[in-house]
């Protein structure tokens, strides 16, 4: 199948192309200008020159597909650059979804997020009205809500890596965040491998059953903040890496007068979102895939050593 892809340069990209390919598929990527050296076995894709805003770019890039995948997103806004989650995860699926019934693509594969909803954060607000347009739009759509997302990042930026350049890396201890009570901690996640989301993708494809389904991804345990920082240290060769307990209210009062700084770690509304908690089963995910999905452990997260 030949496969229209938008958002194919990032960390997620990288394994969707990988898993497309070893599918047999035939990935369309469209990518910025200067941009295609980010995009794994180029010469295995096709790829436009463009950006989402561009109504001819997605055109070109939707043109004979046979589907689409829009896994566009963001963690992080910056205005003055034009980047901003309603630009990028919702007005750009707008035009997809417009582009994709004009040219007859009729089959369509929506990247979400976990917890997503109507009233939530900027975030969460226009990931949930990408999900409603796509789901009204008339195509045959699957969306895929999938917790955190954590494997190798090949040169761009994840979760883990982050977590470990920030807080494991440095001399000082790290901010083991919690809300209620260090006990009955309810900042919990349940990190999912990349290259299974991208299997998932792939085998969902292939399988009409998915059509009209929404599924939540996650790995196969439940972790605190606090047990992510420890199996972080010890695969980064830090076992003894000292965590320090913080009630993540202090942090939001931090945010409020320092998260419109670059360099400042966590935004008030990513600290919103880790309050919530970030937990989903791994029943889903082994069905579609027909294996277990991949556990975050010190042997998963073997590329932080480097």
């Amino acid at each position: 199948m030949r496969i229209a892809l938008f958002g194919g340069t990032g960390f997620f990209g990288g394994y969707l192309v990988d898993a497309l390919l070893a599918a047999g598929h035939e990935p369309v990527v469209l990518v910025r200008e200067g941009s295609k050296a980010k995009v794994r076995e180029a010469a295995r894709c096709t790829l436009v020159t463009g950006d989402i805003g561009s109504a001819a770019a997605i055109d070109a890039t939707l043109q004979g597909c046979d589907a689409a995948v829009y896994s566009i997103g963001i963690l992080r806004q910056a205005p003055g650059r034009g980047i901003t989650f309603k630009a990028l995860q919702l007005d750009g699926l707008v035009r997809v979804v417009d582009a994709a019934r004009k040219l007859g693509v009729r089959r369509l594969l929506l990247m979400s997020a976990n917890g997503v909803k109507a009233l939530g954060t900027p975030y969460q607000e226009t990931k949930f009205l990408a999900e409603q347009c796509a789901q009204q739009s008339g195509l045959d759509v699957t969306v895929f809500r999938p917790s955190v997302i954590f494997g190798d990042p090949r040169g761009t930026t994840e979760f883990a890596t982050q977590l470990c350049r920030q807080m494991i890396a440095p001399p000082l201890p790290a901010v083991g965040f919690y809300s209620g009570s260090p006990r009955a901690n309810t900042i919990v996640m349940s990190p999912v491998h990349a290259r299974d989301v991208a299997d998932a993708f792939t085998q969902a494809l292939g399988r009409p059953e998915t059509i009209g389904r929404t599924y939540v991804l996650g790995g196969p345990e439940v972790l605190s903040w606090t047990g992510i920082l420890r199996r972080i240290a010890v695969a980064a060769g830090k076992p003894g890496k000292a965590i320090v307990p913080m009630p993540v209210g202090l942090m939001r009062l931090a945010a409020t007068f320092l998260d419109w700084l670059p360099f400042f770690p966590v935004t008030r509304d990513q600290l919103t979102m880790l309050v919530e908690g970030n937990a989903a089963a791994s029943g889903e995910l082994d069905a579609l895939i027909g294996r277990p999905a991949q556990p975050f452990t010190p042997a998963t997260l073997g590329y932080l050593a480097r």
